[in-house]
C-alpha cells in the first residue's frame, strides 16, 4: 500500500481528488491533506509519504517552494495544475506525473501506476530532483531531460544534446560524448518538448540544436553543418524560420 498527501488550497478539489483516489486507486491510503504549503511540508517531514499530490499554483508559495523546503525528497510528487503554461514544459523536461484539473481519472490512474511499478523495480526518485535543478539553471541549454530507456531512464544536459534523426516511431540522438542513443519517442515527440529551448526541425527527419551549428551552406534550402561534422539539408520551408532564429541569437 502506498502512503499519499495530497496539498491543495481548495477544499473542493482536495476532497473530489482524495474520494477520486479512494474509489479508483486500490493500492493507495490517503494519510493526510494539506491546505498550504508550510503545512505540507509539517506534514510530509510527519508521515513520510510515497506520493505527495501537489497543486503547483497556491497563495501562499507554490508547489515548487514547498519542494526547495525539504533537505531530501524520497517520495513520487504527481502536479495538479489549473493552468497549462511555462511549468508545464518544466514538468516535461523532467517527465514529471502531472495532472491538469479539472482531474481525469484515467490520467489520475496511469500516474500512480507508474510510479507504483517505478516502487517495485526500486527504481530511484529523479523527476523531482531534475524539475528543481531546471528550475535554478542559469539557461534554458544548461537544463536537463530524462530520456527513457527500456530498462529505466538516462539525464541529459540540452547543451550535450548535438541533432536528433527520426526513424519511424524512434528518435535517434546525437550527444557530444559522440554517443548515439536511440529513444522510444516521435521527433514531433521532441519537437514539441523541445520548442523554445534552442531546438529547430529544420527538415521532417532532423531537430537540430541551433547552439551546435557551426556552418551553413546557402541553396534552395541549404545545409547546415553540426558541431560532430554531421551536414543536415534544411527544407526549403524551413530556411528563413532557421536564418532568422540564427540571426537572433536562437
Amino acid at each position: 500500500m502506498l502512503k499519499a498527501i495530497i496539498v491543495d488550497d481548495e477544499k473542493i478539489s482536495r476532497e473530489i481528488l482524495r474520494d477520486y483516489i479512494l474509489k479508483y486507486c486500490k493500492d493507495v491510503e490517503i494519510v493526510a491533506l494539506a491546505e498550504s504549503a508550510d503545512q505540507g511540508v509539517e506534514i510530509i517531514k510527519k508521515h513520510k509519504p510515497d506520493i505527495v499530490f501537489l497543486d503547483v499554483e497556491m497563495p501562499k508559495g507554490n508547489g515548487f517552494d514547498l519542494l526547495e523546503q525539504l533537505n531530501e525528497i524520497t517520495f513520487e510528487t504527481v502536479f495538479v495544475t489549473a493552468y497549462d503554461n511555462y511549468a508545464i514544459q518544466a514538468l516535461n523536461y523532467s517527465a514529471a506525473y502531472y495532472i491538469l484539473k479539472p482531474v481525469s481519472i484515467d490520467e489520475l490512474v496511469a500516474a500512480v501506476e507508474k510510479i507504483k511499478n517505478q516502487r517495485l523495480k526500486n527504481q530511484p526518485s529523479l523527476h523531482t530532483r531534475i524539475l528543481l535543478e531546471n528550475i535554478h539553471a542559469t539557461g534554458v541549454q544548461q537544463q536537463k531531460i530524462m530520456l527513457p530507456l527500456q530498462d529505466g531512464f538516462e539525464v541529459v544536459s540540452m547543451h550535450d544534446i548535438i541533432h536528433c534523426e527520426a526513424h519511424d516511431n524512434f528518435t535517434d540522438f546525437y550527444f557530444v560524448s559522440k554517443q548515439k542513443m536511440m529513444i522510444c519517442r516521435t521527433l514531433k515527440f521532441y519537437e514539441e518538448l523541445l520548442s523554445g529551448s534552442g531546438f529547430l526541425r529544420v527538415h521532417k527527419s532532423h531537430l537540430i540544436n541551433l547552439n551546435h551549428v557551426v556552418k551553413y551552406t546557402r541553396g534552395k534550402g541549404g545545409q547546415v553543418t553540426m558541431s560532430n561534422n554531421a551536414v543536415i539539408d534544411v527544407s526549403p520551408n524551413k530556411k528563413d524560420e532557421f536564418l532568422e532564429r540564427f540571426e537572433k541569437g536562437k
